[in-house]
């Protein structure tokens, strides 16, 4: 989808869940965009054009995540949402910042193998079905017949040859066999019939399985094992293989898990391996959250653990070099980093001036005013006013909200969130919630109504979160 996508409809793609922001979004549609005209280029200027990393700047509730993850499900591109504060500087405990590539990997992994695993579903589902009738029909696959023992051979075994079946008795046993093969093949044919009918579905069988063991001890392997090439996991994993046990279930959900076996059997992980490490190296996006919080020089004394050190090591992961992991060696030069963070307290200008560098895009995201929320509750596809109204459908329950009702949600929001800690759109979550609180916990009980949520009723409900100021310092 994404591969026929100009920069204006990748905007137009991310107006459809996030309000405002336009500058942002335009930012990350032409660095998505280049990264497609990138591979457009000669091998050796392809090398050369490295991404544009950008860094949004604005407060908490205000859209960067969303922009970055909306964007990575866009391009079908691995995606990483980390935050900055998490990492310590190499040689202290803790996690050192090339987890983030090791993060990323993995999430490709998965990607990639679950896509692999919907390519051979198909014949999967077709080696499934033909194990369920083996079960089924409890028959084994005919064997061929044994061949005749040569008289030579026969007399070679002095006292034995007594024991080799003369040639008409060879025969009866080919005969017999031939005719067990048919019979066999008859049982199969009738039960293949009755399964495709759908005659068997709950009937309950054996199958064999791996023993899904609930592991006592988690094996932590040292920091720097999966650079040595290998993980511990995988090591003890190799060592003790897992049991295979007898699992009595239903056709139906043997069904299942036989394919999913078959699936596995039909992947090869290191095609998945190989895919995975490419994919991370020429469309992975890391998110880095809470920036900030490691801006700025250490106003105490002692090692700079949290701060420039951070800083310092996340540098050669944004400029780019070649990170081990356990699926192979991963070149970060081509990954697109997007930073984010409030900077209420310290200013991008904190950062080292290196790292400055590696984040030539800047991006201002402003606050959200009682326009925007108005906006936020009704036109996404994934607004809230959708979500709560599809819940309480469940239950039979018809849920409309008048114009003028989501014109006071938006101005209480806005209310409270200058009254106290201005926290934008995840103000509307707590609101959204306290507004129909009362009508989620009688809804099974109020049958097939219709409910009209008008400006009487919002003012009804949150009364005491406005109001009640001590009340409000308490909730988000």
């Amino acid at each position: 989808m994404i591969q026929g996508l100009t920069p204006r409809q990748i905007v137009e793609e991310l107006d459809k869940y996030i309000i405002g922001q336009d500058k942002a979004k335009r930012a990350v549609a032409v660095a998505l965009r280049n990264r497609l005209r990138r591979q457009e280029l000669d091998e050796d200027l392809r090398d050369e054009v490295i991404p544009k990393n950008i860094l949004m700047i604005g407060p908490t509730g205000v859209g960067k995540t969303e922009i970055a993850r909306r964007l990575a499900a866009l391009a079908d591109a691995p995606f990483l949402k980390v935050e900055a504060t998490k990492f310590t500087e190499v040689g202290y405990v803790g996690r050192d910042v090339e987890g983030i590539i090791r993060d990323l990997v993995d999430v490709a992994y998965r990607m990639v193998e679950d896509e692999a695993m919907d390519a051979v579903w198909e014949e999967a589902e077709r080696r499934a079905e033909a194990r369920l009738v083996d079960i089924l029909a409890g028959v084994k696959r005919p064997t061929p017949p044994t061949p005749p023992v040569p008289p030579v051979l026969a007399s070679l075994f002095g006292s034995q040859a007594s024991e080799v079946p003369s040639p008409e008795e060879q025969a009866r046993e080919q005969q017999r066999q031939e005719e067990e093969r048919r019979q066999a093949e008859r049982v199969r044919e009738f039960t293949a019939q009755r399964l495709k009918n759908g005659e068997l579905e709950d009937q309950e069988i054996e199958i064999e399985v791996e023993e899904q063991a609930v592991s006592s001890m988690q094996v932590f392997s040292p920091a720097g094992f999966e650079e040595m090439g290998f993980n511990m996991q995988d090591l003890l994993g190799n060592i003790f293989p897992p049991r295979k046990t007898i699992k009595r279930t239903t056709v139906a959900e043997a069904r299942r898990i036989l394919t999913y076996q078959e699936a596995e059997k039909l992947v090869d992980p290191s095609d998945v391996a190989r895919e995975a490490v490419e994919r991370v190296e020429e469309a992975g996006i890391v998110f880095l959250d809470e920036l900030d919080k490691v801006a700025g020089r250490e106003s105490g004394h002692g090692p700079e653990v949290s701060r420039e050190g951070v800083q310092r090591d996340i540098l050669p992961i944004v400029e780019g070099c070649t990170v081990m992991t356990k699926y192979g060696p991963v070149d970060t030069s081509h990954i697109l980093f997007i930073a984010a963070g409030a900077f209420h307290v310290s200013k991008p200008s904190d950062l080292i001036p290196e790292l400055q560098g590696r984040f030539p895009l800047r991006v201002e995201l402003k606050s959200l005013n009682e326009e925007d929320f108005a906006r936020i509750l009704v036109e996404p596809q994934n607004s809230l006013v959708k979500q709560y109204t599809a819940l309480l459908a469940t239950e039979q329950v018809e849920l409309e909200f008048t114009e003028e009702a989501i014109r006071e949600v938006a101005r209480l929001a806005q209310q409270v969130n200058e009254t106290s800690e201005n926290i934008g759109a995840r103000r509307l979550y707590t609101l959204m919630e306290r507004l129909l609180e009362d009508l989620s916990f009688h809804a099974p009980e109020l049958g097939q109504q219709k409910v009209v949520v008008d400006v009487a009723y919002v003012r009804q409900q949150l009364k005491d979160v406005v109001e009640n100021q001590d009340l409000s310092r308490y909730m988000l």
